[in-house]
C-alpha cells in the first residue's frame, strides 16, 4: 500500500541528507566561515533595513539574525534553521506530494504550516535535517486529517432511530458494494438494517443491490426502474420505523457532479426523505479526480463524510488528506479488498504509519 509514496519519501530524505547532513566537523566549518564573513556586516545590514522600514518596505518576519546564528552555532553547536535552509527542501517536498495525489491548494497550506513549524528551529550538528521536516510533516497531515473529526459509529449509537444514510458520488466507484459492507459492519455491531435501492435510473443497479440484499439476508426497498428516487427512500423509512428497524442505507443513482439535473434531483431526495447522514464515495485510485468531484458534490448538495474504496490498490495515498482538506468532511472508513468484511474504519494514525512506515 502506498508503495510509490514510501520510496518518494525515502528519496527524499536520502536527497535532503545527503545535501545539507553533512559531519559535524565539515558543517561546523561551513557555517562559521559563512557566518564570520557576513557578521561584519551586520551593523550595516541593520541600519539599511532601519530605513528600509522607515520607507515603508517589508522585511521579512523569518530572518533570523546573524549574531544568533553565529552564537548558536559556536557556543551550543546547534543550527538555527532559517527560510534559505528550507527553501529547496520544501520546493522538492511540494513536487512530491503534488505527484502523490496531494491537492495543489493542500500543498500550499502544508507548506505554509512546516515554515511555521520550521523556520527559527534549531537543531544539533549531525542531526538529520530530513527527520526533523517528515516529523512535522506527518503531524501537519494529522491535524488536517482529524479536523471536524466525525465517529460513525458513536453517531449510530447514539441517535434517534432509525437513521437514515444516503450514498452518493458517480457510477464505478464502488457505492453499491460500499453500502453492502456498512450494513455488514451495522448487523456485526448488533444493529438492524434495510436496504434502499434509490438508484431507479439503472435497472442494474436494483438488481445488484438485490443480489448483495441477499447475500447479507437483508431487506431490499425497491420500485420499478424509472421511479421516482425519493419515493423508494421514503417508503424504506416508513419501513424502519414501522418494522423498529435501526438503520436506514439508501443507494442513489451514480452521477456526475457536473448534471444539473441529476444533481437537483439529489436535492429533491434529501428534501423529502431528510437524511441523518449524506456520504460520498469514491476510489481512492481517482486522485485529483476524486477530490475535486467531492468538492463539488459538497458544494451542490452537502456531505457530511466519505467512504474511499480500492485504497489497498492505491501506490500514491494523497487522496484522503485532499479530500480531508478541501471538503473539512472527515474520511469516515476505507475500502482494502472486495469482502464485505474489508471496510477499515478510518484513523489519522493508521493512514500515517502506512505512508511513512520504513
Amino acid at each position: 500500500m502506498f508503495k510509490g509514496l514510501k520510496e518518494k519519501l525515502k528519496a527524499f530524505r536520502k536527497k535532503v541528507d545527503e545535501s545539507l547532513d553533512e559531519s559535524a566537523e565539515a558543517e561546523v566549518r561551513t557555517e562559521v566561515d559563512t557566518e564570520v564573513v557576513e557578521i561584519g556586516k551586520v551593523e550595516s545590514k541593520e541600519a539599511r533595513e532601519a530605513e528600509e522600514t522607515k520607507e515603508g518596505k517589508t522585511i521579512s518576519k523569518n530572518k533570523i539574525g546573524l549574531k544568533e546564528k553565529l552564537s548558536a552555532l559556536v557556543l551550543e553547536r546547534e543550527i538555527i534553521i532559517d527560510e534559505g535552509k528550507l527553501e529547496g527542501i520544501l520546493s522538492e517536498l511540494e513536487i512530491l506530494l503534488l505527484e502523490s495525489d496531494v491537492a495543489f491548494d493542500v500543498v500550499e497550506e502544508i507548506n505554509s504550516k512546516l515554515k511555521e513549524r520550521l523556520i527559527g528551529r534549531r537543531k544539533k550538528i549531525g542531526q538529520r535535517l530530513s527527520s526533523l521536516v517528515v516529523d512535522e510533516l506527518k503531524e501537519v497531515i494529522r491535524e488536517i486529517l482529524d479536523k471536524n473529526r466525525f465517529d460513525f459509529d458513536e453517531f449510530v449509537a447514539e441517535a434517534e432511530k432509525p437513521i437514515n444514510v444516503i450514498f452518493v458520488g458517480v457510477n464505478g466507484t464502488g457505492k453499491t458494494t460500499t453500502i453492502a459492507k456498512v450494513a455488514k459492519r451495522l448487523m456485526d455491531a448488533g444493529y438492524s438494517v434495510v436496504i434502499a435501492a434509490g438508484d431507479t435510473f439503472r435497472a442494474g443497479a436494483i438488481e445488484q443491490l438485490e443480489e448483495h440484499a441477499n447475500k447479507l439476508g437483508v431487506r431490499l426497498i425497491k420500485h420499478k426502474a424509472g421511479a421516482d428516487p425519493a419515493a423508494v427512500i421514503y417508503d424504506a423509512v416508513k419501513h424502519a420505523e414501522a418494522r423498529e428497524i435501526d438503520v436506514v442505507l439508501a443507494d442513489t443513482a451514480g452521477r456526475m457532479h457536473t448534471k444539473k439535473n441529476l444533481i437537483d434531483q439529489l436535492g429533491k431526495i434529501k428534501r423529502v426523505t431528510k437524511p441523518d447522514l449524506t456520504i460520498f464515495v469514491d476510489e481512492s485510485l481517482a486522485g485529483n479526480d476524486a477530490v475535486e468531484r467531492a468538492r463539488m458534490f459538497n458544494e451542490a448538495v452537502g456531505i457530511d463524510g466519505s467512504i474511499l474504496t480500492k485504497l489497498d490498490a492505491d501506490p500514491k495515498g494523497g487522496t484522503a488528506i485532499s479530500i480531508s482538506y478541501v471538503t473539512e468532511k472527515p474520511v469516515l472508513f476505507v475500502g482494502t479488498g472486495q469482502s464485505y468484511s474489508d471496510l477499515v474504519k478510518f484513523d489519522s494514525q493508521w493512514l500515517i504509519e502506512r505512508i511513512f512506515e520504513e
